[in-house]
């Protein structure tokens, strides 16, 4: 396993280049197919999400893969090489797995908990498998790293620790008030109708808004979610949709916005920001969850306005108390990254001693046939009787050393015992390679389909 992620999140890099450095989905994937087509990369998928664009892939030689991997993540970015180096983070092996699964269970977020990244880590493995950049190791990786995230939710209590990226955000429009009491009677307008946009809106409902109003430029999808938030079997709030030309009009009429698209440029102006609050008793309260941002920060400077995005996000996390459940999640992760990593090493050593038993089979067949050339007077029943011999034989001798040598490639540091395996028996290097092949395609068949 030569795992490597290459990446720049909320921890290490300012919002201004997070910013500039986000990928819209088409982006992404060419990002991943110009991986694949290059050298040092066997395997390839990226993270992305509003505070972190991770590239992950299974690299043949480290320090070739760090700079092909950093060289692509700002061709597709477009921030200089330069300018985005010095942000970039770098974990390999055992530490990119640790990486990885500290992110699902929320431990690297900027709201510590928060479950909203297993559906990111999710969506970023089904286009690996849809593009077919993701192979085996990266389908282990990834659906391993749900399956631990999901552990980490359902035997701590990390949810206490943090909310949601939207709950979090509307405790700090709130100011400290309850945030049903906040939303009470209000009316609020959401912009976008993708993943985050739909949470926000539901929150909203559940908080008890009067009114939800659904902007987003395909007005199909905008319609569908304001349906399902207002059918009986949903919030039963009241729900429309609008299209994005009218965001205006609705701007004038909402007491809080949320916007969260994936535009590339300003959705909200200052200009039409400024417009909507003149003249207003209540203060107009924003919350731009979208990366780049979708409202002009001049916002902030506007009388009777209120703006959380996510730099006030990050500012106002950096202070929110840690639970004591943190601790028992960091425990999971280290025991979760010991047996992916035995797991892995164990699976290594499995296509050498395939080849190895298939050799000894072809050994047996071999000298079997030889004995039945010098014994032709043998009847079926004895030539049954002693072909089972002779394997039996052979799977006593071979029994006790495969299942120790599995054990041992298990442990940290095993690798070489495949080479040694290979190098003792005179295994032909290409039946090694073509038993692999067959796993590959064996767990891509497999894997395809299940997140």
């Amino acid at each position: 396993m030569s795992l490597l992620v290459v990446g720049l999140s909320h921890r290490s890099a300012p919002v201004s280049i997070l910013e500039r450095a986000s990928l819209a989905s088409d982006t992404q994937a060419k990002l991943l197919q110009d991986t694949l087509a290059a050298e040092p990369a066997a395997e390839a998928t990226a993270l992305a999400t509003c505070n972190r664009i991770e590239l992950y892939a299974d690299v043949d030689k480290f320090h070739a893969g760090v700079a092909e991997l950093s060289t692509l993540l700002a061709q597709h970015s477009g921030v200089g090489l330069d300018e985005l180096t010095p942000y970039l983070y770098v974990h390999y092996e055992d530490r990119a797995v640790h990486h990885l699964f500290s992110v699902a269970c929320g431990l690297d977020s900027m709201v510590v908990g928060e479950g909203q990244i297993l559906g990111q880590i999710k969506d970023a493995l089904a286009l690996g498998q849809e593009l077919h950049t993701a192979g085996r190791l990266l389908n282990d990786l990834f659906q391993q790293a749900l399956r631990v995230g999901k552990r980490a939710h359902s035997e701590t209590g990390i949810d206490r620790a943090g909310q949601s990226l939207v709950t979090f955000g509307l405790e700090q429009l709130a100011q400290g008030a309850d945030v049903e009491n906040w939303a009470r009677g209000k009316r609020a307008l959401v912009i976008g109708a993708g993943s985050m946009s739909s949470l926000a809106a539901a929150t909203l409902a559940r908080a008890g808004v009067a009114e939800i109003v659904i902007a987003n430029r395909t007005l199909a999808r905008a319609e569908r979610l304001a349906e399902i938030l207002a059918e009986p079997g949903g919030t039963g709030v009241t729900a429309r949709a609008a299209e994005m030309v009218a965001v205006g009009d609705e701007l004038d009429r909402a007491d809080v916005v949320v916007s969260c698209t994936g535009a590339t440029g300003i959705v909200l102006s200052g200009d039409a920001v400024e417009a909507a609050a003149g003249g207003r008793t209540e203060t107009l309260h924003l919350l731009d969850l979208a990366m780049p941002r979708d409202i002009d920060a001049a916002a902030h400077r506007i009388p009777g306005v209120r703006l959380v995005d996510i730099e006030s996000l990050a500012d106002a996390s950096a202070d929110a108390p840690m639970a004591s459940d943190v601790d028992q999640v960091r425990s999971i992760v280290a025991d979760e990254v010991a047996a992916f990593g035995a797991a892995q090493r164990a699976a290594h050593i499995t296509p050498t001693v395939v080849a190895l038993r298939t050799m000894a089979a072809d050994v047996v067949a071999s000298e079997v046939a030889r004995l039945e050339g010098r014994l032709p007077g043998l009847d079926d029943k004895q030539r049954a009787e002693i072909t089972q011999t002779v394997r039996r034989v052979v799977d006593k001798l071979l029994h006790a050393p495969t299942v120790r040598v599995k054990q041992l490639a298990s442990e940290p540091g095993g690798a070489g015992y495949a080479d040694a395996l290979r190098t003792l028996f005179d295994l032909d290097p290409e039946t090694v390679a073509s038993v692999s092949r067959a796993d590959l395609n064996d767990a891509d068949v497999k894997n395809r389909g299940r997140v």
